[in-house]
């Protein structure tokens, strides 16, 4: 039996490194996504139904745009057979045509089977995308790829995030209280 944290990790998996096949891990059959856009520096449809089409949006179409993904959730992992799940997160990016680099962190809400530890319902809230010029991503990368990964400590996060006033509303967002679990 799989359970929420495993859900989670192979969600991360499949969508950062462009391996749809991992959401058959990460979600029942006609899981449900909600999105959240707080932001006009990014766009995803509203509700999708199904693991084919969440797959569709959030892995194949991300990965044909963005490439250099690092997903962090932010707190420790649920425990075992917990129902739902919430935490913030991180992610940091390049634009595969222009360069440039995005930052952007939110809420997951997540909502799990008793069954079988997938998720039936994820609902992301996107805060903040910030973006910030190609020639910053060095110094990004080098920030997100010597973090612990997937989960990690918003400390931690915060502690070695780069001097840039584009990331004002990350830190401030991220600096605020971490993950429930129910």
């Amino acid at each position: 039996m799989n359970s929420p944290q495993r859900s989670i990790e192979n969600y991360i998996r499949a969508k950062d490194g462009n391996r749809p096949h991992l959401l058959d891990q990460a979600f029942i059959q006609d899981a449900v996504l909600d999105m959240v856009v707080r932001t006009g520096s990014i766009a995803f449809p509203e509700h999708v139904e199904g693991r084919g089409a969440i797959g569709d949006v959030l892995v194949s179409r991300f990965n044909q745009a963005f490439e250099n993904v690092y997903t962090f959730c932010l707190g420790n992992p649920p425990h075992a057979n917990v129902r739902t799940y919430e935490c913030k997160w991180l992610v940091a990016m390049s634009d595969k045509h222009s360069g440039e680099v995005r930052v952007g962190c939110g809420r997951y809400d997540w909502r799990f089977s008793s069954e079988s530890g997938l998720s039936e319902g994820l609902t992301i809230t996107i805060e903040h995308m910030k973006t910030l010029p190609a020639a910053e991503l060095t110094e990004v990368m080098a920030w997100v790829s010597g973090l612990e990964y997937p989960w990690c400590d918003a400390a931690a996060v915060l502690g070695e995030v780069p001097d840039s006033r584009a990331l004002e509303d990350v830190v401030q967002y991220l600096s605020s209280r971490d993950c429930r679990t129910g």
